[in-house]
């Protein structure tokens, strides 16, 4: 966790991106071009944080824990690291980017969180999914929230948003903006034209917790698995500031965000606020319902 800056409230909108985009299995160099070029037009547009998918270096559908492991990266001193690093310090922005981290002999699904001045920090994926196990260690780096100039930042990728504990505890750690790399695969009875259930888990969770949550989802087929697309960006009440993008094509989305706004309108009315009417003396401060638990 980044030391908190005292000018971590802005006074103004910001303009934050997600990148939607389709990595090639494999072809890091290419991929990590590709993505510049994406996030070059993001700023150029003039947002301010930008988000990239879920292993948006390497692809995602590894043939094997090996093809995996030589494919990873150290964080933050691999080459793809570095580059993202230098890209965000050139641009005057924030960058959150996918990656196959290697640690030693260990893996992670992780994503690389950098800035103006450079290495910000990393997130490790908490909950892995599909053949991820076969592939990464789960993330044990917590859920850490990095304190910026534009407010205060927390990570989830792709199937962490399926717990709302992910999002209810960094909202309760202070995060203001939830960056999310994602590659969404279609789930069961989803149908081609029909509702994404990801977009559902992340309005609502936006709205339950008064985060500006965006997810930067990839496009494409990979070795026989299709992505969703569909790339969003929620305000902090639930409504969606931009987006769906495409089903299948690489796009920026944009939107402005205003923190202070987005802090204030966690109060709903008069009487009500969506972090102070947690009842706390039911289920335990941080999260869950430690009677139940002990009850199983």
């Amino acid at each position: 966790m980044q030391a908190s800056d005292p000018q971590c409230s802005p006074d103004v909108a910001t303009w934050v991106a997600s990148v939607q985009m389709a990595p090639v299995m494999g072809a890091v160099a290419a991929n990590v071009a590709r993505s510049a070029e994406l996030v070059e037009q993001a700023a150029a547009q003039g947002a301010r944080l930008v988000v990239l998918p879920e292993l948006a270096n390497t692809g995602y559908v590894f043939e094997s824990r090996e093809e995996a492991y030589a494919l990873a990266e150290p964080v933050p001193s691999g080459v793809t690291s570095q580059a993202w690093i230098a890209l965000a310090q050139r641009l005057g922005i924030y960058l959150v980017a996918g990656i196959a981290e290697r640690s030693g002999d260990r893996l992670y699904n992780a994503a690389l969180i950098a800035g103006p001045a450079g290495y910000i920090g990393t997130y490790r994926k908490l909950h892995l999914w599909g053949d991820e196990n076969l592939y990464f260690e789960a993330g044990d780096l917590g859920l850490p929230v990095f304190h910026t100039e534009l407010g205060r930042l927390g990570v989830a990728i792709c199937y962490d948003g399926w717990f709302p504990e992910v999002y209810r505890l960094l909202a309760v750690r202070g995060a203001d903006i939830v960056a999310v790399p994602t590659n969404w695969v279609p789930m069961p009875g989803q149908t081609p034209d029909g509702p994404v259930m990801a977009h559902a888990l992340t309005i609502g969770a936006a709205h339950s917790n008064g985060l500006t949550v965006v997810c930067a989802d990839r496009v494409g087929v990979e070795r026989g698995q299709p992505f969703v697309g569909r790339s969003l960006i929620v305000g902090s009440q639930g409504w969606t500031a931009a987006g769906p993008a495409s089903a299948d094509q690489e796009e920026v989305l944009l939107a402005p965000i205003d923190v202070k706004a987005s802090r204030r309108a966690r109060q709903l009315n008069d009487f009500n606020h969506v972090l102070r009417d947690r009842r706390c003396d039911i289920y335990e401060e941080q999260l869950g319902a430690v009677d139940a638990l002990r009850q199983r």
